[in-house]
């Protein structure tokens, strides 16, 4: 077993749960009108830009499920074969994604913090 790629894998898992919850409580909850999508942007946003800002604001967190599932995977049961492409595939992938909530929030969303570890953890595997 690698333990550092299922260790990763249940932070990724962590990771996408906090964002979802935190997403619909801190910025959501605020901009729905009765209904379950929410809809309402005040003068700056139509309906339309809300409800895909709402959409991919999940989608990040489906995605990020997805990657841990694939951690899962290789923790349990790697093909040594294609390996080191799943691990560096993976493990650059939330490096950047780090990277881009780093920049992007001027340091000041703690999502990079997690993305990091995440891509240390499958590195040190």
């Amino acid at each position: 077993m690698h333990t550092y790629l299922l260790l990763a894998g249940l932070l990724l898992t962590l990771i996408g749960i906090v964002h979802s919850v935190l997403g619909e409580v801190l910025i959501f909850k605020r901009l729905r009108k009765g209904t379950r999508i929410p809809t309402w942007g005040a003068l700056l946003l139509k309906e339309s830009h809300v409800r895909i800002l709402w959409a991919t604001w999940h989608l990040a967190s489906v995605l990020g499920w997805g990657l841990a599932a694939l951690l899962f995977r290789l923790a349990f049961s790697a093909d040594p074969a294609n390996l080191d492409f799943f691990k560096t595939t993976l493990a650059l992938s939330t490096f950047a994604g780090g990277f881009l909530v780093l920049i992007g929030t001027n340091g000041k969303h703690p999502g990079w913090v997690g993305l990091w570890l995440v891509a240390l953890l499958i590195w040190l595997d």
